[in-house]
């Protein structure tokens, strides 16, 4: 049995780079960005009037001159006019090229207009008012975005302002999510006394949507020859198998043992942890295999532990470490790492985590009541209120 850091990092030592591919940039968001999108000219590409208000030649105000006549109209989205006699101003909207020939921008509310002149009601004027210089944000040929950027609303934004229209991300790879067990149905059936419905395999396909990952799912008895010859077809067929159960003591826990035939080598079986101590990992053929127990709590949070950070880093991203403090004391004897399901409540400024009193690595229903798992290590057995530890969130 290895420890939590130990798995780990044999996980992330075996990442995948599932390669490249173009995509239309309104079906980027939540893809991972694999190329730099850069400035395609300066932004904004043009002296940009911020302020709805006539356009002057400043040195005229500081002459003393308070009425402008006023030579016309820039709207927003014309072509950039001229001021034909310096003294005068020009009405200009927001978002209009600055007019040649003027300097500043004076707001409507700070003018009078009358009879085709706008006088001036200020004291003071600064020059470049209420213009957003040319080149001011970013030059032509400037990063805008970097590479491996998860894409979100923002970046989409950025992204059809430099006209990309197609854009480079990174291949999300083909997953397969497999329960096994004859004591389960499908959602839609009525259970026996002795059955329940399959859960855990929906549970993945939903935290695996979260990282933009569409997976396939199947549902395996519990017979061996039967398990071997559809785990055999999915290795042909899937860049990653994702398993919940028949991975620990029980008699009819056979997934070890095939996948042993099938020549997947293990890595690693058993992690000190609770909950999924029993979690199997391995690979084949550039392959990976999670094999997660059966039980939700399990399933769960050694997806998050463990799936999230490979696939984060086979794409190039780097998971941001999350830490709260403990709302109270806890105590845990065993000498394994403990993923304690916490619910978060902000208190002056700060994230504290409280305990929710679940039933065992069992009691699904525990996961709607919780935020997430707050990660608590193994050398200690005592662990006390505000003490921080790192922390996996899975509610926002």
């Amino acid at each position: 049995m290895i420890s939590v850091k130990e798995a780990l990092q044999i996980i992330l030592n075996n990442t995948q780079d599932f390669g490249v591919e173009e995509i239309p940039f309104l079906e980027s968001v939540g893809r991972i960005l694999k190329e730099n999108i850069e400035a395609d000219r300066d932004f904004p590409p043009f002296n940009r009037v911020s302020m709805d208000g006539i356009a002057i030649n400043q040195n005229y105000f500081l002459a003393g001159n308070r009425n402008f006549p006023i030579e016309g109209i820039q709207a927003a989205g014309a072509k950039q006019k001229v001021l034909m006699v310096d003294s005068n101003s020009m009405e200009v909207m927001t978002g209009a090229v600055l007019p040649e020939n003027t300097d500043t921008v004076i707001r409507y509310e700070d003018v009078v207009i009358n009879n085709g002149i706008a006088t001036v009601n200020l004291e003071s004027v600064e020059q470049g008012k209420n213009i957003h210089t040319k080149g001011k944000d970013r030059r032509q040929g400037d990063i805008l975005i970097k590479i491996n950027t998860m894409i979100t609303a923002a970046e989409i934004g950025v992204i059809a302002s430099v006209g990309k229209g197609i854009v480079k991300v990174a291949k999300t790879p083909r997953v397969i999510i497999v329960s096994t067990g004859d004591e389960l149905v499908e959602v839609n059936e009525i259970p026996l006394a002795h059955q329940i419905r399959r859960s855990n395999a929906f549970s993945l396909v939903s935290l695996l949507e979260k990282m933009n990952i569409k997976a396939d799912t199947s549902h395996i008895t519990d017979d061996k020859e039967l398990l071997k010859q559809k785990i055999a077809s999915y290795l042909n067929t899937y860049d990653v198998l994702l398993f919940s159960g028949a991975v620990s003591k029980g008699k009819y826990d056979f997934l070890p043992e095939v996948l042993e035939e099938l020549s997947v080598k293990k890595l690693f079986h058993k992690v000190a942890q609770r909950p999924g101590k029993p979690f199997w990992f391995g690979s084949k053929a550039r392959k990976s295999v999670f094999a997660f127990p059966g039980n939700p709590i399990s399933t769960y949070v050694n997806c998050l532990a463990y799936f999230y950070p490979w696939f984060a880093k086979s794409t190039g991203v780097e998971l941001k470490n999350e830490t709260v403090i403990l709302g109270e004391d806890v105590l845990f004897k065993p000498q394994l790492t403990y993923f304690l399901q916490v619910k978060i409540e902000i208190k002056e400024g700060h994230l504290l985590a409280f305990p929710i009193k679940g039933n065992g690595s069992g009691d699904l229903v525990s996961l709607v009541e919780a935020d997430g798992f707050i990660q608590l290590p193994m050398e200690q057995i005592n662990f006390k209120k505000g003490e921080s530890h790192s922390f996996i969130r899975y509610r926002s």
